[in-house]
């Protein structure tokens, strides 16, 4: 007996699900959703395309010395996105897969929806394929973008079969799964977005990459603790698994790679959500330090890598008398650990009386600011509030505070340095170093210190 597969179509906008609704949950109309019963043709599994491979005298793997294998400079697509270039490690590599997550309203399918219509114009033919949206879904927003891409085909599927035929008959030199969580096979007797479903179709569509030389990109949808829905090892199949991250309540949104096989890791490109989509932002210290109220206590400039990437952020302080008995810690942007350690270390070895005080730190335009070098940064704003006097506002300030309340170094402080010169900064307050330092600006004044009390003496002087 042929096997069968049971969806639900809209009469009134054509939107397929996989479950009987009462209203479509796409145009909200009422009772126009039709059951439509097709018989299933299986299709070829991974091993069956394999044994094809073979039998149409396509190359086999087999074993080389590694001497004998050729090195040549790997081709990259060029990404007309600089920002969204950079993350990637300088373009699309042909035959990769990559893995896009975000929270939800965060610009995903805006974004890549962008980078499909330039790269169409670029490389030819690009398949976008959601599986969440209709085409006139789709359309609407290109219209509102302004995107004019010819080249740039649009299609509503889920069934991955279909999807395959679509690139057969299409043959793009890209192609656009939104999202892999809604995309199903027929060969896996489970509903979309489970686990199963999940890996088999990225391990299809990891070995259609491989194979054929097309780029995939896939859009996931990520759980309440921020990371990729489905089984950790969706993200083992891919090459490169990218983050779109943002505040909602902020324009900047961060493209971070987590992992990438052919570029740096932890490199992060900056966008801006206005009118016309995602806006990359070349420079963006300046965009973070736009609004900034210069000879404001509890204020204070830190200068973090991002990836290869130096970023000037503001981190800003409020240290107020506790109402109660047990004072409060509260972080935006930083770690609570790392704000404990640094409240500990202050009350401690320079004196401050912080057990009285209740401490929020923030750090501006919705950046997460991780690393240890913005540990002193930190601690300076936390003591610019308590004693109300503010930084020098021409002061950028680098260093990790260690529990004893002496500084220690940092990685990569020459292009830390040359980067708070670009943006105007005269000052730069460091950790002493060991040895002399190199490519240093000469118009950059260091201000060098071995210990916290012996830095906030240098500031608030």
């Amino acid at each position: 007996m042929a096997k069968t597969h049971t969806r639900y179509v809209c009469s009134h906008c054509g939107r397929q699900t996989a479950m009987k609704m009462g209203r479509c949950p796409n145009c909200g109309e009422f009772n126009t959703m039709q059951e439509v019963v097709e018989e299933v043709k299986k299709a070829p599994s991974l091993k069956a395309a394999a044994r094809a491979q073979g039998a149409l005298g396509l190359p086999q793997s087999r074993p080389q010395r590694l001497h004998e294998i050729g090195t040549q400079a790997e081709e990259r697509l060029f990404v007309p996105i600089e920002e969204f270039s950079r993350v990637l490690g300088g373009g699309l590599v042909p035959g990769s897969i990559i893995l896009l997550g975000g929270e939800p309203g965060a610009g995903k399918s805006t974004l890549l929806l962008q980078t499909s219509a330039l790269l169409a114009q670029e490389h030819g033919t690009v398949l976008y394929v959601s599986g969440e949206e209709s085409a006139y879904q789709i359309k609407m927003r290109a219209d509102r973008l302004k995107l004019d891409a010819p080249d740039l085909f649009l299609v509503t599927e889920t069934n991955l079969g279909r999807i395959f035929d679509h690139v057969q008959a299409l043959k793009p030199s890209i192609l656009i799964v939104d999202s892999i969580q809604t995309t199903y096979s027929d060969d896996i007797d489970a509903s979309p977005g489970l686990v199963s479903q999940v890996r088999e179709c990225a391990s299809r569509l990891q070995y259609f990459a491989k194979t054929s030389g097309v780029t995939v990109f896939l859009i996931g949808h990520v759980t309440k603790d921020g990371s990729i829905a489905g089984p950790r090892v969706l993200e083992h199949i891919v090459d490169t698994v990218l983050y779109l991250e943002g505040d909602p309540f902020q324009s900047f949104r961060l493209l971070r790679s987590v992992k990438n096989r052919f570029g740096a890791t932890s490199e992060v490109g900056v966008f801006e959500m206005q009118g016309l989509g995602m806006v990359e932002v070349p420079n963006p210290s300046e965009a973070f330090l736009a609004e900034r109220v210069v000879n404001a206590s509890g204020s204070a400039i830190a200068v973090t890598m991002e990836g290869t990437r130096p970023l000037l952020v503001e981190i800003q302080a409020l240290t107020s008398p506790t109402a109660f008995g047990n004072a409060r810690r509260t972080p935006n942007g930083v770690d609570m650990n790392r704000l404990q350690l640094i409240s500990a270390v202050l009350s401690k070895r320079v004196g401050l009386r912080l057990f009285e005080h209740d401490i929020f730190v923030n750090v501006v335009g919705g950046m997460k600011v991780s690393e240890p070098a913005s540990d002193l940064a930190m601690a300076v704003a936390i003591a610019s509030s308590y004693h109300d006097k503010p930084v020098p506002a021409d002061l950028a300030i680098i260093g990790e505070v260690g529990l004893s309340g002496e500084l220690r170094a940092v990685s990569q402080l020459s292009a830390r340095l040359n980067e708070a010169t670009k943006i105007g900064f005269r000052r730069a307050l460091i950790p002493k170093p060991r040895r002399r330092l190199e490519d240093v600006p000469p118009q950059l004044q260091l201000l060098e210190c071995r210990s916290i009390a012996d830095a906030l003496r240098i500031v608030l002087h």
